[in-house]
């Protein structure tokens, strides 16, 4: 007799893992990875949320510095006036000095205008002429002011950014807008806003790198400045000493060393018209976002609300029973 073998059979129970199990595995799994990564990342947030704090600190300890002491001693400005007299007898160094002082002038919030107006004052009478001085003085102050201006963005983007703009746009809608509205034309409106010289220099600066302003929009708009810087260092360039630009009670009550009155109301007045403006195009544009964000949350209000509606229908074999 041929003896037949029969083919065994195994249970699917032994061989088969069931495909819930593996999903379940592989999900565990994920959840363990993405968890590791969090306490592995924890103590680098830590350190970076301590190194934001000192430098914020260190920051925050020159401004409040220089605002006590242009209420009391007065030590900057004898400083910049001393630092003046040295640069218009050393106006090779001087200028290379002058840009770098003025970036860390325009970082720690140290008002520029002696700077500027003195700059027009020491580079005329160093050259013996007053367009040379100009010229040169608007140079000095524009790359110094712009090169201080992007570090002043940069550093405000880094401290205060993250930990600002996400809280405060996440509850209020308008914020949002406005942070849109930077976004998609930070140009414009940082062009506008450095036009008008009646907008704070310095708290714009970090201001704008609290906001989504792009960076290359930001760099570019500070081209508005020249036009104010121009006629900051021709005002410098028609005073009569460094001690009437900066105020000091020493200098000669007989001095007249102010410029012509239709020239600085035509200069505040302008001034105001670019404020205005930078004010107006902001709005627009931020009430064109908020259109936006308010369409977008009603749509997926929308959305939400369908897909509860079709969680909720039964199946159609339940409804045939």
């Amino acid at each position: 007799m041929a003896v037949t073998e029969e083919p065994t059979t195994t249970s699917n129970d032994e061989t088969n893992v069931p495909v819930d199990s593996m999903i379940v595995q592989e999900g565990s799994a994920d959840i363990d990875a993405a968890d590791a990564n969090d306490v592995e990342n924890e103590p680098k947030d830590k350190a970076g949320m301590i190194k934001k704090a000192l430098i914020a600190l260190i920051l925050l300890g020159f401004i409040i510095f220089v605002i006590v002491d242009s209420q009391t001693n007065n030590f900057v400005r004898d400083g910049i006036v001393s630092f003046l007299d040295w640069v218009e007898e050393n106006v090779v160094w001087g200028v290379l000095v002058f840009i770098v002082v003025y970036f860390l002038a325009t970082i720690c919030f140290v008002p520029g205008s002696i700077l500027t107006l003195g700059a027009g004052f020491v580079f005329s009478a160093a050259l013996d002429s007053l367009w040379k001085g100009i010229l040169l003085g608007t140079a000095a102050v524009f790359v110094g002011a712009s090169a201080g201006a992007i570090a002043s963005f940069l550093l405000g983007r880094y401290l205060f950014r993250d930990c600002c703009v996400g809280a405060i746009t996440e509850k209020y809608k308008i914020f949002q807008a406005i942070d849109n509205a930077l976004t998609n034309n930070g140009l414009k409106i940082m062009t506008l806003l450095r036009l008008s010289p009646i907008i704070p220099f310095n708290i714009l600066n970090y201001a704008a790198g609290v906001t989504g302003v792009q960076f290359w929009h930001y760099a570019v708009a500070c081209v508005g400045m020249l036009p104010g810087t121009v006629l900051y260092v021709f005002f410098g360039a028609s005073a009569g000493s460094l001690l009437a630009i900066a105020g000091s009670e020493e200098a000669s009550e007989d001095e007249d060393d102010s410029p012509p009155l239709w020239l600085t109301l035509t200069f505040t007045i302008v001034g105001i018209i670019f404020g205005i403006v930078a004010v107006g195009v902001t709005s627009y544009y931020a009430k064109k976002e908020l259109d936006k964000v308010l369409e977008n949350e009603e749509e997926d209000g929308n959305n939400d609300e369908g897909e509860g509606d079709e969680e909720e229908q039964p199946p159609a074999d339940e409804k045939s029973m």
